[in-house]
């Protein structure tokens, strides 16, 4: 986008998601009209429209005759890429309103496949987190994320499950092995998870991300999002 040319609507849309995955625009809080946008960001009536609809049919707004509104219990959740940017910015990947809970913290000897990925010889050991994200009573995500052996020992808070101390630990590892993510990958598929509390055989999206360095993997990530959760990207053609 040219300088100073007005914003598209994906960036109005991008610009009140973050506000409402942050907490700045809480469940039932209400958004300027389609004018008032116009006049904040310079943009006409049908791309501050458009915007406006977009969070709609994502679940993130609803609206009414009196205006528009956050929803009251968006079924909305961050990226992956969301996460690691509010790691940059804040020290914490969860969202403001989200807490955790660590369900399992070890050293394993992985799977096929996940030993591939890190590049381990037979019988090598992995560090392996098991954890529940929620926002209120709800439950919100199930993970499992695995990491180097060797950071066990820079960050013995990857085999701790004090809730406390899974808030931050991918910014307390960057710290201490002196590595930077420089490369991010995410993956989708459709399956199944009772650690949500569903029905058996209900529908979940499923998510995998790959944060790296020119080392190698440095956290990879199996998460999955509960019926009918939405989780948005913006990226350039």
């Amino acid at each position: 986008m040219p300088v100073g040319a007005p914003p598209t609507y994906t960036v109005l849309a991008d610009h009140y998601r973050q506000q409402v995955l942050s907490g700045a625009l809480p469940p039932g809080a209400k958004l300027p009209d389609a004018a008032e946008i116009c006049g904040q960001w310079g943009v006409a009536v049908a791309t501050a429209s458009l915007a406006l609809q977009h969070l709609q049919v994502e679940g993130y707004l609803r609206t009414g005759p009196r205006g528009t509104f956050v929803a009251d219990d968006p079924r909305v959740t961050a990226s992956s890429q969301e996460r690691l940017a509010r790691v940059s910015r804040r020290g914490s990947w969860l969202m403001d309103g989200e807490t955790s809970r660590v369900t399992a913290a070890e050293l394993v000897v992985p799977p096929l496949y996940v030993a591939d990925l890190f590049d381990l010889d037979t019988g090598d050991q992995i560090i392996r987190r098991e954890y529940i994200v929620g926002r209120g009573k709800a439950r919100t995500m199930f993970a499992v994320s695995w990491y180097p052996a060797q950071f066990a020992a820079v960050c013995p808070d990857l085999l701790n499950t004090n809730p406390a101390r899974n808030d931050g630990v991918t910014a307390r590892i960057l710290e201490a092995t002196g590595r930077t993510i420089t490369t991010g990958r995410d993956d989708l598929h459709a399956r199944e998870a009772a650690a949500l509390a569903l029905a058996p055989g209900a529908p979940i999206l499923a998510l995998v991300h790959r944060w790296s360095d020119d080392q190698g993997i440095i956290e990879y990530t199996e998460s999955c999002l509960p019926t009918r959760f939405t989780i948005g990207y913006d990226y350039a053609p």
